[in-house]
């Protein structure tokens, strides 16, 4: 234990020096190696895609869609927003700070860790880190134990692309991640469970590390009687099912309007045989369960007394294989109680939306909730009324792929947002700058300032304040 934390100082004292050499500040720098960091994603995107199959049975279109292809998309669009983002945003001013020069400097925090997840192990490692370099920071990147082989991956080719002095790779498990958490940082970036986020931010906690905490939750469906079913179960099919339902924002369960029950079931059975076949386990394009710990858990939501087999339900301990399930459950059953993160999707009946939305108020705060209505009072009732990480009205999980918009949670479901401009904004200290020319008169309105306070002051800065805006206009 003593030489593991000895080596952990070690590579953080490695990072933290290159920080203060300065290195990761100019722009051509951060540039150069968000242009590297490009090369490493779509020069290796065979290799990725092989370690995806391997950990999760992932196909090559979703290692494309859901992985790489986002990396690339959002490095191509900081590219060509970095100069500007970096560059001092001005203030406005009242009429006593005209002569002055206001502004806002970002600045990078300095050392970053990075604790990635297994479930899109390239996507939620590399995607913070473009917003890490993008700031100017240095990074400890610690990959999934979870998913092994795209893990070593990373681990393998970070060094072959980026700046070693900076940036730096820590594979293993709990013991090397609880050891990590011991080192002081300056920002930490996790994805993953609450129960573990909250170790995280304790170990934060006793240096006042600001963290950047992504978790997932429970993150409901309500399907109105004035949906379009087709589409809805189209879609809550895909974004459920995709990657076996291992990801964070696809839908955890389904609320659906008793009028809508019967046809909403028919369509999700529908789009389900039309995207995997009659045997899912045959399809290439169906995932695996990441390993037999989390199959075990899933089959415990499925066997349970109460759990009520709509659809699928066919299983496989040996290849960690579950179809594609459809089920009925009671309020306390674990699919209920517990995320699911896999491929079972609960449906309660409910009688309106209004029950629909006292169910959701009574929760933690998802991720993501999603409506599916064609009524523009009932989508703005649930959006003003329910709160989450996101909100997406007929359509799941396509929001992950907006940069424009922060991808975070709330409450339970995380602390803080990133993606596109809000990773600079997240990554990034924002330093408020006052510049005062020495050479400006000191004016009656400045002198002021200075004691004796006499009447004629004090009743010329009442004046002011009435009229002009706080006191601290006359400072």
């Amino acid at each position: 234990i003593l030489l593991l934390n000895r080596a952990m100082e070690g590579v953080v004292a490695g990072v933290r020096s290159a920080f203060r050499q300065g290195t990761t500040k100019p722009l051509a720098f951060r540039e150069a190696q968000l242009k590297a960091l490009k090369s490493l994603v779509v020069e290796n995107e065979a290799a990725i895609s092989q370690a995806l199959k391997a950990d999760l049975g992932k196909c090559e279109a979703e290692s494309f869609i859901f992985e790489t292809d986002q990396i690339v998309l959002e490095i191509n669009d900081t590219l060509r927003n970095l100069p500007n983002w970096t560059k001092p945003e001005y203030v406005s001013k009242t009429l006593l700070y005209k002569a002055m020069s206001c502004y806002i400097q970002r600045e990078p925090y300095g050392v970053t860790l990075i604790i990635g997840a297994w479930n899109y192990p390239i996507q939620l490692t590399l995607l913070p880190l473009i917003g890490v370099i993008a700031a100017g920071n240095v990074a400890v990147i610690k990959p999934s134990e979870v998913a092994e082989k795209t893990a070593q991956l990373i681990a393998d080719l970070v060094p072959k692309y980026l700046d070693n002095n900076c940036f730096k790779v820590v594979c293993g498990g709990v013991p090397e991640t609880t050891d990590l958490l011991k080192q002081r940082w300056d920002f930490i970036c996790y994805t993953g469970n609450s129960t573990v986020a909250r170790i995280v931010m304790e170990a934060a906690a006793k240096n006042l590390t600001p963290v950047l905490l992504e978790m997932g939750g429970k993150s409901p469906v309500y399907v109105d009687d004035a949906a379009n079913l087709t589409i809805a179960g189209y879609r809550i099919a895909w974004g459920k099912f995709a990657n076996a339902g291992q990801t964070c924002i696809a839908p955890d369960y389904i609320l659906c309007h008793e009028k809508s029950y019967a046809t909403l079931l028919a369509k999700l059975r529908e789009a389900i045989l039309s995207f995997y076949g009659d045997d899912s386990s045959t399809s290439p394009d169906y995932g695996r369960i990441v390993n037999e710990k989390h199959w075990e858990r899933l089959d415990k939501h499925l066997t349970q007394e109460g759990v009520e087999l709509l659809f699928g339900g066919q299983k496989e301990k040996e290849t960690k294989y579950i179809a594609p399930t459809v089920v009925k459950a009671k309020p306390d059953n674990l699919c209920m109680t517990e995320e699911i993160f896999g491929p079972i999707l609960p449906i309660r009946v409910v009688s309106d939306a209004e029950e629909a939305l006292g169910l959701i108020q009574e929760r933690e705060k998802p991720l993501a909730l999603y409506v599916f209505s064609d009524s523009r009072k009932t989508i703005d009732n649930f959006r003003a009324n329910t709160s989450s990480g996101m909100f997406v009205a007929n359509d799941c999980v396509v929001q992950g792929g907006l940069g424009t918009l922060p991808f975070g949670g709330v409450g339970e479901s995380g602390l803080g947002a990133y993606h596109g401009k809000f990773s600079m904004e997240t990554f990034s200290h924002h330093k408020s700058c006052m510049e005062v020319p020495t050479a400006m008169v000191e004016g009656a309105n400045h002198r002021m300032r200075y004691p004796p306070y006499t009447e004629s002051k004090v009743s010329w800065a009442r004046y002011i304040v009435a009229g002009k805006g706080s006191l601290c206009n006359i400072l």
